[in-house]
């Protein structure tokens, strides 16, 4: 290991959640006005992670009062207090800057739901299962 990825490691954060693209978050940042110092959240749709190590970074966007905002954090910042993830999204791409040009209803993504057997011990199962009736070919003409 040489000295560079060592002062990276020294300099990494501890805990931080699993981001992916589509995910809804709450960033607590800190900003400096004059000479005091705010926590300002801002929560948002994940549209992007990108980097890797202490040099990952996620772009945030929102809407708020029909103007779209992104910014661009990055997640080993000493700038950043927490990142909460609100919700995990079922999208299939890794960038979704398809939203930009989406507005209300259309703009919305699935959430992702993970099946009871992964779910961790001492948590509940969710209530909501999928019952499908298979029909067979011949069964169809009958029904």
């Amino acid at each position: 290991m040489n000295v560079i990825e060592q002062l990276e490691r020294e300099q990494q954060k501890k805990k931080t959640p699993a981001l992916r693209a589509g995910d809804t978050v709450r960033v607590h940042a800190k900003v400096v006005e004059g000479t005091r110092e705010r926590i300002q959240v801002f929560e948002g749709t994940v549209i992007r992670v990108t980097g890797g190590g202490l040099r990952q970074n996620f772009t945030v966007r929102r809407v708020t009062h029909g103007v779209g905002v992104e910014r661009t954090f990055m997640v080993h910042s000493p700038r950043i207090d927490k990142i909460d993830v609100l919700r995990h999204g079922d999208v299939r791409q890794g960038r979704l800057y398809y939203l930009r040009g989406k507005v209300g209803r259309e703009a919305r993504i699935r959430e992702r739901r993970r099946l009871v057997a992964e779910q961790a011990e001492g948590e509940e199962p969710e209530e909501e299962t999928v019952e499908t009736e298979e029909v067979g070919e011949g069964e169809e003409a009958k029904a």
